[in-house]
């Protein structure tokens, strides 16, 4: 087997450029990257999302005083409406005849004093009725009719008038006792049930308070939270803006860090498209011939020792010429191969076949 080999040199142009490159990439990456001029980082909240988080802190619980105080106002209004039975069980004693001396009869509300008032009124009135009965007595003196039929008669229609009088006057006065203390009866029942209703709305109005309160309760965390959301939303897009920048700004420090690797890479690139001159070795392995190569060319060469016109035919204008020893060489060629492809291939055997003798053999 024969081996060959051909070397090709580049030219110095391109030894120059490759002795440069290797020099560039050894000293770029003998260098460690500082990766934390790019290295991915978060914005920091925004004021605003502070302020949010704390009035969040600040708004949990901010409801309970408000609940507190309705608790407290509904706490009263029971109170409050429990001292309305009183008012309308006292109203509901005043619905009767108001007969009788007890409680809640008309006769407790006369007036105490009443009764000396009338004997008062009607002892004057007897003194009164004395001095003018006397006065009818004086006057029948005077004509002389005293003790006669005539002073008879007129004393006894005075008495009879006077009774009357008295009477009457005694009837006025006890009638209108008795109205006053009815009067005043009615006015203590509707006083009761007036009580009752402004015990009623004093209830109603502390119930009302604690609705409010129970409505400020609810409010105040709706109200917190509307600032909160409104801080968050307004904070998060300013925190959403110092990101991009954040990262606008790793990126830009990554393009600078990795520009020299770039650079080189398309150096290199570069260099590579002259790959097909950068010279080489190549190398051609020949391998040893087969028998039959061997025989076939030993063919060849002693065939054309023997007869160089060995299966050639000269053709001239008008003439066809045949060589007959062409034709013989051409047979014992043809038998030769045949014996060869049966055969090994050893000269001693072959060349006697081709005509050829005194060959000293293998080992000559």
């Amino acid at each position: 087997m024969a081996v060959g080999q051909t070397q090709q040199d580049p030219s110095k142009l391109i030894g120059q450029l490759g002795q440069d490159y290797a020099t560039q990439l050894t000293g770029l990456t003998s260098v460690p990257l500082d990766t934390s001029q790019f290295a991915p980082s978060v914005a920091a909240q925004d004021p605003l999302q502070t302020q949010a988080a704390t009035l969040a802190g600040q708004g949990v619980g901010a409801y309970q005083p408000y609940l507190s105080q309705a608790a407290t106002y509904g706490t009263q209004a029971g109170t409050t409406m429990g001292g309305v039975s009183p008012y309308i069980t006292g109203a509901a004693g005043l619905t009767g005849p108001g007969a009788g001396t007890g409680a809640g009869s008309i006769a407790s509300y006369m007036s105490p004093y009443q009764q000396q008032v009338i004997d008062t009124s009607l002892a004057e009135f007897d003194k009164q009725a004395a001095m003018r009965q006397q006065q009818i007595s004086d006057a029948a003196v005077a004509i002389g009719g005293f003790g006669g039929g005539r002073e008879g008669v007129m004393q006894s229609e005075y008495q009879t008038q006077s009774d009357k009088n008295r009477a009457l006057l005694q009837a006025q006065m006890l009638q209108q006792g008795f109205g006053q203390g009815a009067a005043l009866r009615q006015q203590d029942y509707q006083n009761l049930l007036g009580l009752g209703g402004a015990q009623t709305g004093l209830a109603s109005g502390q119930l009302g308070l604690g609705k409010y309160q129970q409505g400020l309760a609810q409010l105040t965390p709706q109200l917190a939270g509307g600032d909160i959301g409104t801080l968050s939303g307004i904070g998060g897009l300013q925190q959403a803006q110092t990101q991009r920048v954040l990262d606008a700004q790793r990126q830009a420090n990554q393009m600078m860090a990795m520009e020299p690797y770039q650079r080189l890479q398309t150096y290199g690139a570069g260099i590579g498209q002259l790959a097909p001159y950068m010279g080489g070795t190549t190398t051609q392995i020949t391998p040893d011939p087969t028998a039959l190569q061997t025989a076939l060319g030993w063919t060849s060469v002693l065939g054309g020792i023997m007869n160089p016109n060995i299966g050639t035919q000269n053709v001239y204008p008008g003439q066809t010429t045949s060589n007959q020893g062409g034709n013989q060489g051409g047979n014992i060629v043809s038998n030769a191969v045949s014996s060869a492809i049966g055969n090994v291939i050893d000269p001693s055997k072959l060349l006697p076949q081709l005509g050829v003798t005194g060959w000293p053999g293998p080992g000559a």
